[in-house]
């Protein structure tokens, strides 16, 4: 398996050597999330019984609701699809690092470090945007089987309410992401801590619709609960990006160079 050598970086990568290098990068990241599969494989019970307890949580308020499987190869399905869910969660750190050294090049040399800080951040918000899923899904089913009419039975496969879950947690987990996305730009010197800090006011409103969204029944204070987490954590992003253009800026004035043109390419390894 080729990857860039430092002779490669220092005269630029063609389109073939960012194509191989990214080969390699997601190969390394899917070993990652097989190897984490084949690990949470025999914890299945234990990993199901947690996705389904919000289900459980919300059975006494609509009895009519039930799980159910259908098909001879469903629970096997089943069983393959929550490992999956588990290692991709699991490995998260190991292919989080992967995009950040896939990304590596494109900062400053003196920048390179941050790829790793954020590579050792990324993961833990990942994680902690799945645990605030986890803590509005019940909300969010209760809602949803409100619908429901009455004398009527909802059989709701398996399969329906685990994509129904995935997305909601992957939505969570990735919106967690995005701060350390902004620092990323800013430390790439694509977005300046001064333009993040100007759009405050869309800042806050996009966590008002991302709380919002994430509480379909309009309650203000389960909105707020979801929404200031996500404010705080822009709010740090817009500081690290204002901080890192300072520094950027003590530097250029040293140097006599402009602060957004630095041509020098970070090594890989």
């Amino acid at each position: 398996m080729s990857t860039v050598t430092d002779s490669d970086q220092e005269r630029g990568l063609t389109l073939r050597e960012h194509l191989r290098e990214l080969r390699a990068r997601l190969v390394r990241a899917s070993l990652g999330v097989l190897l984490a599969t084949a690990s949470v494989w025999n914890f299945y019970p234990s990993i199901f019984a947690v996705i389904r307890q919000p289900f459980e949580d919300i059975h006494a308020s609509h009895p009519s609701a039930v799980l159910a499987l259908t098909g001879i190869t469903s629970g096997f399905s089943l069983q393959l699809r929550v490992s999956l869910a588990a290692g991709f969660a699991l490995s998260s750190p190991i292919w989080l690092f992967q995009l950040w050294r896939f990304i590596a090049p494109g900062l400053h040399k003196h920048e390179r470090k941050w790829a790793y800080i954020y590579s050792a951040v990324a993961a833990p918000l990942f994680i902690g945007g799945i645990a605030l899923a986890y803590f509005v899904m019940p909300q969010m089913l209760n809602v949803l089987y409100s619908f429901t009419p009455n004398d009527v039975s909802n059989v709701t496969s398996v399969d329906s309410y685990l994509t129904f879950f995935l997305q909601l947690t992957l939505f969570f987990g990735l919106g967690f992401l995005l701060p350390i996305v902004f620092v990323m730009l800013n430390a790439a010197g694509i977005l300046s801590g001064k333009r993040l800090a100007d759009s405050w006011r869309w800042i806050i409103l996009g966590a008002f619709v991302f709380g919002a969204v994430a509480t379909p029944s309009g309650d203000p204070l389960g909105m707020t609960v979801i929404a200031i987490p996500m404010i705080l954590l822009m709010m740090m992003a817009v500081a690290v990006a204002l901080l890192n253009d300072k520094r950027r800026a003590r530097k250029s004035a040293d140097t006599g160079t402009n602060q957004w043109s630095d041509d020098t390419v970070s090594p890989l390894e």
